[in-house]
This record gives structure tokens, sequence and C-alpha cells, in this order.
């Protein structure tokens, strides 16, 4: 697997937040992943491992999640300060042309970036996220989110997991929970292990229309004109197969792909969504 520098850059309003870069060719786009509510850098690692050399890949971890620092103020945990965030992170590397691969969350920045220029998107992967998202899934998310669970082992913490997320992944053995768990989780000063994020994420999301706050689908529709690729999980309860077939009929040359026994979010490791990205990144540097 290729390795990666762990950077830092400055937000707006202060806060020091990491990202980790992966070297590519200067003469192509940048993939830049962007990863979902509770998640982190980490959670691009497959992804990141099989294109870094071929692409620089960029991959954030948000204010509050990973190693980047907290926010003081809770109610900056928002969709729209985190698209500032990764601007002043484009404007930092001087970053003028880039291919963003967004999960759930993420998804939702990439639709905002769109609407704020997207002359600058080479390419997008949606991943497990629409315009619309259904009122279940968001249920199910807010009731685990800042829970500020802790467990005395990785196995106990992989074990939670299981319980908490076995809807969206039915297959899994316990070596795919344990990775999962050191993914999300790390271990915590008391020396047990912890979520690795500021639980008041979760406070802005617990209001209605804090999880994008804004009208997305002008957002989808300036991804138009670049190759494409709406990912869903086949057990999704967040992206319905009428929110994507919805997607497909606005954008007809955007590729929608099913990805089979996962729910939200696939990893971007299944088979299916590594051909498909792969085929994205092929078109993409076919018009690089």
């Amino acid at each position: 697997m290729n390795t990666y520098t762990d950077q830092f850059w400055q937000s707006p309003d202060g806060l020091r937040l990491h990202y980790r870069d992966y070297a590519g060719p200067a003469d192509r786009p940048v993939v830049v992943c962007l990863p979902g509510l509770t998640r982190n850098a980490r959670d691009f690692e497959g992804l990141a491992g099989r294109i870094a050399g071929q692409w620089r890949v960029i991959c954030p971890d948000m204010r509050g999640r990973g190693d980047s620092q907290y926010a003081k103020n809770s109610a900056t945990y928002n969709p729209l300060q985190y698209v500032q965030d990764i601007n002043a992170l484009f404007d930092e590397l001087r970053i003028e042309r880039f291919v963003v691969v967004g999960t759930s969350l993420g998804g939702l920045m990439a639709m905002l970036l769109a609407m704020i220029d997207a002359k600058r998107l080479a390419g997008a992967v949606l991943n497990d996220i629409g315009p619309v998202i259904e009122p279940s899934g968001l249920a199910r998310i807010r009731d685990y989110v800042g829970q500020g669970r802790s467990f005395p082992t990785w196995m106990h913490a992989a074990r939670a997991l299981e319980e908490e997320q076995s809807a969206s992944f039915p297959d899994y053995d316990v070596h795919q929970w344990l990775a999962m768990a050191k993914r999300v989780m790390t271990v915590g000063q008391n020396g047990r292990i912890v979520y690795d994020y500021d639980m008041k994420i979760a406070e802005p999301f617990e209001r209605p229309g804090g999880e994008a706050g804004v009208d997305l689908w002008p957002g989808y529709m300036a991804l138009a004109g670049r190759p494409l690729l709406l990912l869903r999980g086949e057990l999704s309860d967040l992206l319905s197969t009428e929110t994507l077939g919805e997607m497909a009929r606005r954008i007809p040359d955007a590729v929608a792909v099913s990805v089979r026994r996962v729910g939200h979010a696939p990893t971007l490791d299944e088979p299916e969504a590594v051909q498909a990205i792969e085929r994205l990144l092929e078109r993409v540097a076919q018009q690089a």
C-alpha cells in the first residue's frame, strides 16, 4: 500500500485540521475523499492505497474528527462550515481541479462544492447519498451519534459495532468488524476505546435541517457535464431507490451502481465499487 504524509491546514476560524496526503502526479486532478458524519480519513485507506501513485489523494479529517482540532462552538459542526474548511485547504494547496469522492455527509459537501463553483470539479462519486435523505435513515443516525460510549478492548468495540450496524453489513465477520472499529474509534486518554470524534457534532445535527440546511437538487444538478458515479448500498436506509432513479433521470450520463448486501454506507472496497471508481477515474484521465 502506498504511504502518505500527515499534514495540517488552518480553518478560516483558526482550527488546526489534519489530512492525509498520498503522492501522485501533478498533471492530473487531485482526488479528494470526504468522509461521513462520524468518520475520518482512515475510511479511505483502501481506495487511497489502490490509486495513490497514479493520482494524488487528499483525505481530510473534518473539524472535530480524527486528528483535527475540536471546535469550541458546536454550531460550526455543519456542512456549510465544512465546505469553507475544505476551500481553505484547496487555497493553501493551490488545488484548482479535483475529483470528489463523498460518502454520506461528504456527498452533501460535494454537492455544495459544485453549487459554489462547479468548474473546479473534474468528476464526482456520491456514495450512498443524494439530494433527498430518507427520514428513517436520519432517525437511525441520530440514535447513535454523540452517545459517548467506551469499551475496554477492541473486541468489545467490534461487538458493539456489530450490534449497532449488522443490518447494514449482514455478511461481516469478526475481522471486518474489528477493522471497522479501528477506523472509527481510537484509544482514549484513560486507555479505553472511544469513538474518534467530538460528541458535540451531534448537537447541530439534532435540529431539523441540520444535516444540510439547503435544497441540494441545484447542487446535484451542478455535477452534470462531468464523470459522475452514484453508488447505493442495496440495503441503504438513507438513499432510496426512488431518489436514485430520479437522480439518474435528471443527469442521464450519471452511472448508477448498486452495491450488493451492504447498507449505509459502502466502504468503497467492495468489488462493484472498486470497478466503478476505476472506470470513473479512467474517464477523468481521458478528459484531463
